[in-house]
Protein backbone atom coordinates (compact mmCIF):
# COMPACT_ATOMS: atom_id res chain seq x y z
CA UNK A 1 0.00 0.00 0.00
CA UNK A 2 1.21 3.62 -0.85
CA UNK A 3 0.23 7.16 0.14
CA UNK A 4 -0.60 9.46 -2.14
CA UNK A 5 2.02 12.40 -2.77
CA UNK A 6 1.63 14.36 0.21
CA UNK A 7 0.40 18.12 -0.52
CA UNK A 8 4.06 19.23 -0.47
CA UNK A 9 6.62 17.48 2.04
CA UNK A 10 6.41 15.97 5.48
CA UNK A 11 9.52 17.45 7.09
CA UNK A 12 11.84 14.72 9.09
CA UNK A 13 14.80 16.80 10.03
CA UNK A 14 14.48 17.32 13.53
CA UNK A 15 13.52 13.23 14.03
CA UNK A 16 15.73 10.47 13.82
CA UNK A 17 13.14 7.73 13.91
CA UNK A 18 9.90 6.25 13.49
CA UNK A 19 7.63 4.59 15.45
CA UNK A 20 5.08 2.40 13.85
CA UNK A 21 2.21 0.62 15.85
CA UNK A 22 2.13 -2.59 14.04
CA UNK A 23 -0.16 -6.09 14.29
CA UNK A 24 0.75 -8.74 11.61
CA UNK A 25 1.03 -12.26 10.11
CA UNK A 26 4.58 -12.92 11.61
CA UNK A 27 5.70 -11.58 8.57
CA UNK A 28 8.38 -9.09 7.68
CA UNK A 29 7.15 -6.07 5.26
CA UNK A 30 9.69 -3.25 4.32
CA UNK A 31 8.66 -0.01 4.76
CA UNK A 32 9.38 2.80 2.26
CA UNK A 33 10.10 6.59 2.58
CA UNK A 34 9.93 8.34 -1.19
CA UNK A 35 12.00 11.77 -0.90
CA UNK A 36 12.13 14.73 -3.40
CA UNK A 37 14.39 13.62 -6.44
CA UNK A 38 18.10 15.08 -5.79
CA UNK A 39 20.44 11.96 -6.11
CA UNK A 40 18.98 10.68 -9.83
CA UNK A 41 19.53 12.63 -13.00
CA UNK A 42 18.30 15.63 -13.38
CA UNK A 43 15.14 15.44 -15.58
CA UNK A 44 14.13 12.02 -14.00
CA UNK A 45 10.44 11.42 -12.78
CA UNK A 46 10.84 9.44 -10.12
CA UNK A 47 11.23 10.01 -6.19
CA UNK A 48 14.33 8.31 -4.20
CA UNK A 49 13.16 6.15 -2.37
CA UNK A 50 14.48 4.57 0.99
CA UNK A 51 13.62 1.42 2.18
CA UNK A 52 13.82 -0.51 5.80
CA UNK A 53 12.04 -3.63 6.95
CA UNK A 54 9.18 -3.92 9.90
CA UNK A 55 8.77 -6.76 11.42
CA UNK A 56 4.69 -7.44 12.48
CA UNK A 57 4.54 -9.90 15.49
CA UNK A 58 1.51 -12.16 14.55
CA UNK A 59 -1.86 -11.37 16.10
CA UNK A 60 -0.06 -9.30 18.26
CA UNK A 61 0.76 -5.30 18.90
CA UNK A 62 3.96 -4.09 18.56
CA UNK A 63 5.41 -0.63 18.57
CA UNK A 64 8.05 -0.76 16.08
CA UNK A 65 11.20 1.86 16.09
CA UNK A 66 12.98 2.14 12.74
CA UNK A 67 16.19 4.95 12.95
CA UNK A 68 15.89 7.04 9.85
CA UNK A 69 19.63 6.14 9.49
CA UNK A 70 18.32 2.72 8.63
CA UNK A 71 16.73 3.09 5.69
CA UNK A 72 18.86 2.16 2.63
CA UNK A 73 18.80 3.69 -0.74
CA UNK A 74 16.79 1.33 -3.21
CA UNK A 75 16.42 1.75 -6.92
CA UNK A 76 13.33 -0.24 -7.94
CA UNK A 77 13.90 -2.71 -5.19
CA UNK A 78 17.45 -3.02 -5.29
CA UNK A 79 19.54 -1.54 -2.39
CA UNK A 80 21.73 1.18 -4.36
CA UNK A 81 25.56 0.55 -3.21
CA UNK A 82 26.64 3.71 -2.05
CA UNK A 83 26.64 6.43 0.39
CA UNK A 84 23.85 8.78 -0.28
CA UNK A 85 22.06 10.36 3.02
CA UNK A 86 18.16 10.82 2.76
CA UNK A 87 16.98 14.30 2.99
CA UNK A 88 14.28 14.16 5.89
CA UNK A 89 13.20 17.79 4.74
CA UNK A 90 11.80 16.58 1.80
CA UNK A 91 9.59 13.81 2.57
CA UNK A 92 6.53 13.13 -0.34
CA UNK A 93 5.00 9.91 0.84
CA UNK A 94 5.31 6.29 2.56
CA UNK A 95 4.66 2.80 1.77
CA UNK A 96 4.73 -0.73 2.54
CA UNK A 97 4.75 -3.70 0.80
CA UNK A 98 5.22 -7.31 2.16
CA UNK A 99 8.55 -9.16 1.77
CA UNK A 100 8.15 -12.34 0.18
CA UNK A 101 11.71 -13.43 1.22
CA UNK A 102 11.50 -13.49 4.61
CA UNK A 103 13.26 -10.32 6.19
CA UNK A 104 15.73 -10.12 8.80
CA UNK A 105 14.12 -11.45 11.71
CA UNK A 106 14.90 -15.57 12.40
CA UNK A 107 12.04 -17.41 11.80
CA UNK A 108 9.57 -14.68 9.85
CA UNK A 109 6.72 -15.71 7.84
CA UNK A 110 8.05 -16.02 4.42
CA UNK A 111 6.93 -17.33 0.79
CA UNK A 112 3.50 -16.22 -1.17
CA UNK A 113 -0.03 -16.68 0.04
CA UNK A 114 -2.08 -14.09 2.05
CA UNK A 115 -0.59 -11.62 4.45
CA UNK A 116 -2.40 -9.12 7.11
CA UNK A 117 -0.81 -6.13 8.54
CA UNK A 118 -2.62 -3.63 10.65
CA UNK A 119 -1.43 -0.17 11.10
CA UNK A 120 -2.71 1.73 14.30
CA UNK A 121 -0.21 4.61 13.89
CA UNK A 122 3.06 6.15 12.03
CA UNK A 123 4.87 9.03 14.44
CA UNK A 124 8.08 10.49 14.24
CA UNK A 125 10.47 10.59 17.23
CA UNK A 126 13.63 12.61 18.63
CA UNK A 127 15.13 9.54 20.62
CA UNK A 128 19.46 11.62 20.84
Amino acid sequence: MRSKKFDGYIDLEPYDTLALRVRGDGRCYISTIYTENWINSPGQEEDNSWQAFVFAPKDQWHIAKIPLERYLPTWRGNVIDAKLEMNPARILGMSFSVNAEGGVVPGAKSGPGGFRLDIDWIKALRTY
